[in-house]
């Protein structure tokens, strides 16, 4: 369905997130759909996000000439383009793909492309804190808007071994979560038709497209997760990037190499990790194509089960331009991946399509 205003979510979106569990005691065919039954906890003060999405909704027309957008990791660039499309925009990413996006300092040549910016599209929740340091220094006029704390209310943060409680920052990583997205383009849409109005139309039927292939690619997952044993939908990962996945889709996230100061893990937290795999009969371990992990490695391999060292969390495949360099295309590679080694069957996902047929005009630091 197209809208010819402003859509209401920058003043109250409605959101469709799953409670803070692991999905222990569901059933074989258990796996999280969007529906009423997941709400967010009343009592719990969401005044973050309420704030943050007031702040996306300060973005001002421009007229004669096109929006300027800064944009951080791919995923978000690549979620801010897919929106933008063909409208009256130009994007710039700053956070070179295949970079820590959690210890990313943005250099001094960054400064001068945010300090043109008109609205910077960050994923919020913490994740790149150094990034909003330099756009209040440099460009404390410029609309910000934190994606990822706009639509996660604090009674959805989710903590875990790499973003414990104490340290103060929840796990950021909620664009595995394909619901989770779909708030996130709505908001990019509504701050776009705020900043461009003439291209409204644009924006819209971008919008649309680009809904209906998430909804599909959600779909896709659900049915290729229900054929894996819930017994059997367990996760070691390099990186704790799965948390939201794995709350939607009932798998759980036994734990991640990667610690919370991103060092190497102790030899008690690598023993504890092989015993626990033996213990819950885990199908496999999935290390990282970007930065691999020959603890993981190890632990594969001293547990007698498989590892994978191809997922990724933020970078996308292939170079900028090439046909599946894209936040769909990357969510599809991670998803069919995890469904194959845990002994799923990925054919739903295989034969889905993410091609939405439009353009990607986003410059993607490299």
């Amino acid at each position: 369905m197209r809208r010819t205003k402003i859509a209401p979510s920058l003043m109250a979106l409605v959101l469709v997130l799953g409670a803070c569990s692991s999905g222990s005691g569901s059933s074989d065919s258990d796996v999280s759909v969007p529906d009423d039954s997941e709400k967010v906890d009343p009592s719990v003060d969401d005044t973050q996000s309420k704030a943050a999405m007031a702040a996306c909704s300060l973005a001002l027309p421009v007229t004669g000439r096109k929006v300027r957008i800064v944009t951080t990791v791919a995923p978000i660039t690549s979620l801010v383009a897919s929106i933008a499309g063909n409208g009256n925009v130009e994007i710039n990413g700053i956070v070179p793909e295949g970079t820590n996006s959690h210890t990313y300092e943005p250099p001094p040549s960054a400064a001068a492309v945010v300090e043109k910016a008109d609205i910077v599209f960050v994923n919020g929740l913490g994740l790149e804190d150094p990034t909003l340091e330099l756009v209040s220094n440099v460009a404390p006029t410029t609309t910000v808007c934190e994606l990822g704390t706009a639509v996660l209310p604090k009674s959805n943060w989710v903590y875990d071994f790499s973003f414990p409680e104490e340290g103060g920052k929840p796990n950021p990583h909620i664009w595995t979560n394909p619901p989770m997205v779909l708030d996130m383009i709505t908001v990019i849409r509504d701050v776009l038709a705020l900043a461009d109005p003439a291209n409204l139309a644009v924006y819209d039927d971008n919008y649309v497209k680009m809904t209906e292939m998430v909804t599909g690619l959600d779909a896709a997952m659900v049915e290729a997760t229900a054929t894996i044993p819930q017994e059997s939908r367990k996760l070691l990962t390099y990186h704790d990037a799965y948390a939201y996945f794995a709350l939607h889709f009932k798998y759980t996230v036994i734990g991640a190499i990667q610690p919370q100061s991103f060092e190497e893990p102790s030899t008690q937290d690598i023993a504890r990790l092989i015993e626990q795999v033996k213990a819950e009969n885990v199908k496999a371990v999935f290390g990282s194509e970007v930065f691999p992990s020959p603890v993981l490695e190890q632990i594969g391999k001293e547990a007698g089960v498989r590892y994978i060292d191809v997922l990724r969390d933020d970078d996308l495949l292939g170079k900028p331009g090439d046909d599946d360099h894209s936040w769909a295309d990357l969510m599809k590679f991670n998803f069919i991946t995890m469904v194959d080694a845990l002994g799923g069957n990925a054919s739903a996902l295989e034969k889905f399509n993410t091609k939405t047929g439009i353009p990607d005009n986003a410059t993607y630091a490299q």
